[in-house]
């Protein structure tokens, strides 16, 4: 699992006791469930913590088709000969890994029933078509992710699983770190940081009016490696940032006169 570890320390600025309660969280055997919007940090979170632990990551990204067994392991059949093969989830309780499930409510209910047990005090992994349970060892971590501002009812964590989890609410940094983390990441001037953060801060204000997100810190990132490859400021953020956010004919003007006034 040596190329599973992160070895260059993840850029990431804390924006609350978020590094402190995980770390006690782990230490614990306590999962851990991060929610937040979508591209405010989530999984560069998750990367850090795995690099400050010193533990392996596996990350799974959820989706309809995720079943139990795609995180379990199934049998295949290999040169002729039917063999057992690991799923993530039971490669990382067998390494002491960090394993991350990235919007989870997007995978079927029967995952649900395989993450119970390690989410409790059993830390246990049924493995029914081995007809073995899997321990967790002490340095196994489970930690799941999801946008409740995105989800709809039917998509919604349950209450028998929300109460298994010690959670951190993430949120957009405020405009002074987000500005310091465009910068950063793009290698933008902090003046033109700056812009990109208010022109942010102005489609948030359009969320549930026009649009279902607004520009998150990972699409601010996105237009500043534009930018700061030659492309010009409205260019960059119409690419990607607007034509992200929104098909929608009138939207997609909206949200290019928004970029306009400030570039």
């Amino acid at each position: 699992m040596s190329d599973l570890l992160i070895h260059s320390e993840p850029y990431y600025e804390a924006v609350g006791d978020e590094i402190a309660i995980f770390e006690a969280a782990w230490k614990n055997a306590l999962p851990v469930l991060v929610k937040g919007p979508t591209g405010c940090g989530k999984t560069r979170f998750m990367e850090y913590m795995a690099w400050r632990l010193k533990r392996p990551l596996i990350t799974v990204s959820c989706h309809d088709d995720l079943t139990a067994a795609d995180l379990v392991g199934r049998y295949l059949v290999k040169g002729g000969e039917t063999v057992w093969v690991d799923g993530p989830l039971t490669r990382a309780v067998r390494s002491g890994a960090l394993c991350y499930l990235d919007e989870i409510v997007e995978a079927r209910k029967d995952t649900m029933v395989v993450i119970h047990p390690l989410a409790d005090d059993r830390r246990s992994l049924p493995m029914e078509k081995l007809g073995a349970v899997l321990h967790a060892p002490a340095e196994f971590g489970l930690a799941i992710s999801y946008n409740p501002g995105y989800q709809s009812v039917l998509k919604d964590l349950k209450q028998s699983t929300r109460q298994r989890f010690v959670a951190l609410e993430f949120d957009y940094p405020d405009a002074t770190l987000e500005r310091r983390i465009v910068a950063r990441e793009s290698g933008l001037d902090d003046a033109t940081a700056e812009r990109l953060v208010r022109f942010a801060q102005l489609t948030r204000n359009l969320k549930g009016n026009g649009l279902d997100e607004g520009a998150s810190t990972r699409l601010l990132v996105h237009a500043g490696k534009l930018m700061a490859s030659g492309i010009t400021p409205v260019t960059a953020c119409q690419s990607a940032i607007a034509q992200a956010l929104t098909d929608e004919p009138d939207m997609l003007v909206a949200v290019q006169e928004l970029a306009s006034s400030l570039f």
